[in-house]
């Protein structure tokens, strides 16, 4: 998978979140069938979209899951279709609209709360104990309330060679011990001295969501943060404040001095190739790394920019359409279908973070003692959601667009002023989104 593919991908500009908050309302107005309907005389069809087309791996298990739980019962029979993610939130938007969304579909993590408010989704309602026994980034809320939930989740590291940091001197970090900024800036330095002429591939060159995805953790590592998390109502000292220019500047600096850059490809090819010596990346990298450092691969954990380390959490998950006729049925599949097996089979086949303790002691890659366990540990100590609330497809969009020009040398403070000011904005026109 590269960069572009990983679970959590947020597919929505702001202008798209400006369009869907609009045909929310159109379609919370115009009402709609959700999808039901009495598909052979006793047998009640529920339909189900998801963004799936294109991974067949996803798709698979499914339809597993779908064949299984349609032969359990007589009761319904799902049916489901599939768009390229591409497409798929404008498919939504569309849907929406028109009162003609399925009764079950899936969306990303960071987007529910967005379509909670806009009234694509219901409360989810499903049994508490399978909430309970999920990851805590595997579920979706708006104003605490639960509104999806999902399989899996997705994890980041710092990837390295045990035999270049020990010639190099560089002590390997633990999670009770990890990287401080000082130690992570050194080691950089001391690598690009040994020969590295880059020795952080930080994944700069890729777009879209993987700079909040990614970068923000790492803010909020530094006492910064996207939004007052207290309020949801302004991101004024949150994204602007001392903490959060203190970590720009550092950021900024680290492509002034060649120790990251914005060049090379997307995917870890380069920490493959073993042309730079320390990746920012993730679980759905590592096969392809293990394959070329065997091991020697070493998955460490993000540094401490100074209130310990953070990395981003929430993926794919599913949800109930507002309008749905039958959400008893979509209820009753999805209680089914959070069975330990299936999520195991999502892990394995995607190369994601099962979702639940039971899977992760099925998974064959995932368990205590097998390779990729570490990205559990990670996930478990470190993985915090992007801010819940509407206004994230604006937030998401404006922090990639600073980020991007404090990379080039903007001025940090200035530059973060008016990514607040657009923020604040955005939230004011909308009444607060409910906060």
């Amino acid at each position: 998978m590269t960069r572009r593919s990983l679970p959590g991908m947020l597919a929505m500009t702001a202008a798209s979140a400006t369009l869907l908050a609009a045909c929310g309302q159109a379609g919370q107005a115009d009402g709609g069938s959700g999808g039901g309907g009495d598909a052979d005389g006793g047998t009640t069809e529920i339909s189900m979209w998801t963004h799936s087309a294109g991974n067949p791996a996803e798709l698979e298990v499914y339809e597993q899951i779908i064949a299984d739980f349609n032969g359990s019962q007589d009761d319904y029979e799902v049916v489901m279709e599939s768009f390229p993610q591409g497409a798929y939130n404008d498919a939504v938007v569309a849907g929406a609209a028109a009162g003609d969304l399925p009764c079950l579909l899936d969306m990303d993590g960071p987007i529910v709360p967005n379509w909670a408010w806009a009234g694509y989704i219901q409360p989810l309602g499903i049994d508490e104990g399978i909430i309970d026994s999920l990851l805590p980034t595997a579920v979706g809320r708006y104003q605490d309330e639960v509104y999806s939930a999902g399989y899996w989740d997705a994890a980041l590291s710092i990837f390295a060679r045990e035999s270049v940091l020990t010639e190099n001197g560089i002590r390997i970090p633990t999670t009770d011990e990890p990287w401080t900024l000082e130690e992570f800036d050194a080691a950089l330095v001391t690598l690009q001295g040994a020969g590295y002429e880059t020795p952080l591939d930080i994944g700069a060159e890729d777009a879209g969501e993987w700079w909040p995805y990614a970068y923000s953790p790492m803010l909020q590592s530094a006492g910064g943060d996207l939004i007052d998390r207290d309020t949801f109502l302004t991101a004024d000292g949150a994204l602007n404040g001392p903490e959060a220019v203190e970590f720009f500047e550092w950021f900024q600096s680290a492509f002034e001095r060649g120790l990251a850059s914005d060049a090379g490809t997307i995917g870890n090819e380069e920490f493959n190739n073993d042309e730079v010596a320390l990746s920012y990346t993730g679980v759905w990298n590592a096969l392809g790394s293990l394959e070329a450092a065997g091991d020697d691969l070493l998955i460490l954990p993000p540094p401490d920019f100074g209130n310990g380390p953070k990395i981003g959490g929430a993926s794919w998950q599913w949800g109930i359409s507002a309008e749905c006729a039958d959400a008893d049925g979509a209820r009753a599949y999805l209680e089914f279908s959070f069975q330990d097996e299936y999520i195991a089979a999502f892990a394995d086949k995607q190369v994601v973070i099962p979702a639940t303790k039971g899977a992760e002691e099925l998974s064959e890659m995932f368990g205590e003692g097998d390779p990729l366990q570490p990205f559990v540990e990670l996930s478990q100590l470190y993985a915090l959601e992007r801010p819940p609330t509407p206004a994230y497809a604006v937030i998401s969009s404006v922090f990639e667009r600073a980020g991007k020009d404090i990379m080039n040398g903007a001025d940090v403070q200035s530059t973060l002023d008016q990514a607040v000011q657009e923020i604040d904005a955005n939230i004011e026109s909308n009444d607060g989104y409910g906060f």
